[in-house]
């Protein structure tokens, strides 16, 4: 039986639950309850759900250290699962690409991303999975301008709006599915079925 750590980055509290930031863990706790899982044991610094998955052995995760040092509470948890950066897959937001955009890479850098700073600093690899989910509003769900620069460190701690919640439900599902095909089916050919092509905005500090 394989065993992966599947762990979406955000802020814990009730005030950024629907804010873009956190659509990591929004999309966790939706392949969570799709696949029987409850997160909620408290467990080296996460909330953490395990369980079965079509036959492997599944740890969902949402580190409860704030977005900008998650990278500890990650680590900690494939020490104690004795996992390798190869079985774990991080599901995080991101203001390079445009709302409602989903890409699932392999590998890279950070991106301007603080919290995949800290995730690539305490793994010491950047060579696992990740699952990036545009939420620049320059884009037709969005409905509004591209937002960069200092106008995005206020953008994605602010609300969703709910006439987008709908939209975004649809969206959870097929980041949840798209985790389901890596376990299934590998990276790269999850990444044929599920990446799209998209026009790239440049990358900046969030």
């Amino acid at each position: 039986m394989r065993s992966w750590l599947i762990t979406g980055l955000g802020n814990p509290g009730p005030e950024y639950d629907w804010t873009p930031h956190n659509v990591g863990f929004l999309t966790v706790d939706r392949f969570a309850e799709r696949n029987g899982l409850r997160v909620t044991r408290p467990e080296c610094q996460s909330l953490v759900g395990v369980g079965d998955v079509k036959g492997d052995r599944v740890i969902v995760a949402k580190p409860q250290t704030y977005m900008n040092v998650s990278g500890a509470a990650v680590a900690q948890l494939m020490r104690k699962y004795e996992l390798e950066a190869a079985n774990l897959i991080v599901v995080f937001d991101e203001l390079a690409l445009e709302w409602g955009n989903l890409r699932i890479r392999s590998r890279g850098s950070a991106g301007g991303h603080n919290g995949m700073k800290s995730m690539i600093s305490s793994v010491g690899t950047d060579e696992f999975t990740r699952v990036r989910l545009g939420i620049n509003p320059g884009s037709p769900l969005g409905g509004g301008p591209i937002v960069l620069g200092e106008k995005a460190k206020h953008y994605v701690l602010a609300g969703i709006p709910k006439s987008m919640r709908a939209d975004v439900d649809l969206w959870l599902d097929e980041a949840s599915s798209a985790i389901e095909a890596i376990l299934a089916e590998g990276v790269e050919k999850a990444m044929t079925r599920f990446n799209r092509r998209a026009q790239g905005l440049k990358e900046e500090e969030t």
